[in-house]
């Protein structure tokens, strides 16, 4: 339940109708609410107050009908511009990036503003009364209506300005970047050398031989990509059936229907109660999220770096921004503990195998597709030799090094046959010498995330 829970909350965050909706539904509360306001007030003390609206009925109605009207169609004028956006930055940056522009509050705001105002003005509109003898304005409602169209204004104008600036390239890169660190920040909590908030499981090995020799696989029940597993849900049914579970399927992983999802031990307890219990925890849904997948959001940086290396854009310092934000983001990583794939029980007793995220497995994702695409180019070649080399200042493992050292050597292979210039692979070779000088040095005294070139690198 709470993983189904999770998954919707990210899918409303992502869509442009919640926001609006709410702020709708709070202006029809509103309009209820200051009409019957003007009723009880009316005659009493809104005649004497000098800001409030003291027109008659049909000055009230043309105003408010002004209001309305003028609000839907700059509605759609705010919707026209949010598309174009979208189209641009889908052409530009990648369709995957839409996710970002989509739950950004700032035009969910803007759009839910201007149908807020029009629903608002409708619908004090109809209490107007002119017949005569029969005469009533709602006095307080349409000057608040008045104020809406003054914010309403006030918003368009920062509309534009958000979209103007949403749409630059250092803007996204920033955008998709704080996503990431925040992914970050969650999944990987503990800093190296810090208390650990329990004790590291070991692997119970006898455990692992039942659960290879007798162990039956739990069939997912449909397909899709793996967004969510509800970790504290499945300790506790494995708890509370006295099994041991092996997740076989990592956030991001596509699974197909039928597909081995999970592997319980012992194997006589699996029935149709039990795989459904087992299925629940896991969330399934059409495209990949960053909630609980840090490669996903590493990805995207990827992406607008590739897009950005491709002859038809050749923006080498879209690329480069992508990399700066993706060293920031390795740094971090290098400095955090990657939990245990082993989860045990209060007890002690392991119940819980999960497949676990390495350093390795970020960093190729991160510089794999990059280094490829940037074999042709020197500055960006030199770059991502400078990333690595502010990674390496970061590292507190020796097996992240190694990691690091081997990327260093890839890039080092590829620079030969890529550069055509002697000047240009004298550059690299410079950069690359700084980097295996950071990978060797003692990593407890560097500084860490120091992103300056050395003077030795410049081209």
């Amino acid at each position: 339940m709470k993983v189904n829970l999770l998954k919707y909350w990210d899918r409303i965050r992502t869509s442009f109708w919640f926001l609006p909706a709410a702020m709708a539904a709070g202006a029809v509360a509103l309009s209820f609410a200051t009409v019957e306001l003007d009723r009880a007030a009316e005659d009493r003390w809104l005649s004497s107050v000098d800001w409030v609206y003291a027109g008659g009925a049909e000055g009230a109605s043309s105003v408010l009908e002004t209001i309305a009207g003028s609000m839907i169609t700059v509605a759609g004028v705010v919707f026209s511009l949010t598309l174009v956006a979208l189209t641009l930055a889908s052409s530009q940056f990648g369709p995957r990036l839409l996710r970002n522009f989509m739950r950004d509050t700032t035009n969910q705001m803007v759009l839910g503003t201007f149908v807020a105002t029009f629903l608002y003005c409708l619908l004090v509109l109809r209490t107007l009364r002119f017949t005569e003898g029969d005469v009533f304005v709602p006095h307080l409602s349409v000057t608040l209506g008045l104020l809406f169209a003054v914010a309403s204004l006030g918003v368009l104008i920062y509309f534009i300005h958000h979209v103007s600036v949403s749409i630059q390239a250092d803007q996204v890169v920033s955008r998709v970047s704080a996503e990431l660190l925040e992914g970050i920040d969650g999944l990987f909590p503990e800093q190296i050398g810090a208390p650990a908030a329990g004790p590291r499981a070991a692997p119970d090995a006898g455990a692992l031989e039942r659960l290879d020799r007798d162990g039956r696989s739990v069939q997912s029940a449909s397909d899709g990509y793996l967004q969510l597993v509800d970790a504290d849900t499945l300790m506790d049914l494995a708890v509370d059936e006295d099994i041991l579970v092996q997740v076989l399927c990592r956030p991001g992983d596509y699974v197909v229907a039928g597909s081995p999802l999970a592997k319980i031990s012992p194997g006589g307890k699996l029935d149709e109660g039990l795989t459904a219990r087992v299925n629940a925890v896991f969330a399934l849904g059409e495209q990949r999220t960053p909630v609980q997948d840090i490669e996903f959001a590493v990805r995207q940086l990827v992406e607008i770096a590739v897009r950005a290396l491709s002859p038809g854009v050749n923006d080498p310092f879209t690329a480069i921004s992508c990399l700066d934000r993706l060293g920031s983001a390795l740094c971090r990583v290098a400095q955090r503990e990657f939990p245990s794939p082993y989860r045990q029980d209060d007890q002690g007793a392991l119940r819980v195998v999960a497949p676990a995220t390495t350093f390795r497995t970020i960093v190729d994702v991160a510089f794999n597709d990059i280094r490829a695409y940037a074999r042709s180019s020197a500055t960006v070649t030199i770059r991502l030799l400078h990333t690595i080399t502010a990674v390496a200042r970061c590292i507190r493992r020796p097996a992240d090094k190694a990691v690091l050292r081997e990327h260093v050597q890839m890039i080092a292979r590829g620079s030969e046959g890529g550069l055509p210039e002697a000047n240009d692979r004298r550059a690299v070779a410079s950069a690359l010498r700084l980097a295996m000088r950071a990978l060797e040095a003692n990593v407890q005294g560097a500084e860490p995330g120091d992103m300056r070139p050395h003077p030795e690198a410049e081209v």
